[in-house]
């Protein structure tokens, strides 16, 4: 490979699959964001930095229907968007190993739910998304049977939409004073 050529994804993932194959506990990492708002009056509005990315940021609101202003990402847009984000990386990642080119991939994720629940109003309505749909279109220069593995890996090594499938432990912890 000359110097001027970028390596493959294949070259960038060969010495780490090499290296967790090697060593799988390499393999393992947490990742971590943390808040960063500061002090402020407006209760509707944080800021959230990424651990893994220094100076990387996230503002995020409250969403309009929660009383926030309508001006940054709600909580559930950003929860969405790591959705979109991991399932366009994935498909992406997956076709460069295939051998596929993708000419066009359109990518939209919906979610659905009820602002009763949130706004504590009713104890029947749940809380946070009933249902969450993917949709992506892919136009790529393979016969059907190698995008349905496309699809099919996809949707297998897809972080976010495993995690949401088969939902972690979560525990909370608060500390007050």
């Amino acid at each position: 490979m000359s110097v001027s050529e970028t390596p493959t994804l294949r070259e960038r993932q060969a010495p780490l699959k090499a290296r967790f194959q090697e060593d799988p506990a390499s393999a393992r990492t947490t990742l971590a964001v943390h808040s960063v708002t500061g002090s402020g009056d407006d209760p509707t509005r944080v800021r959230i930095a990424s651990g893994s990315v220094p100076g990387v940021v996230w503002d995020a609101g409250a969403h309009p229907l929660a009383a926030g202003e309508g001006d940054r990402a709600c909580s559930g847009d950003l929860l969405l968007g790591a959705l979109a984000a991991c399932q366009e990386i994935t498909i992406r990642m997956v076709a460069a190993a295939m051998g596929i080119t993708i000419d066009r991939l359109d990518l939209t994720v919906t979610g659905d739910l009820d602002f009763r629940g949130t706004m504590g109003m009713d104890r029947e309505t749940p809380v946070g998304f009933t249902a969450i749909r993917v949709n992506a279109h892919i136009v790529a220069d393979a016969p059907a049977d190698r995008l349905q593995r496309l699809t099919q890996r996809a949707e297998q090594y897809c972080v976010v939409s495993a995690t949401l499938h088969e939902p972690p432990t979560i525990e909370t912890t608060f500390t007050v004073g």
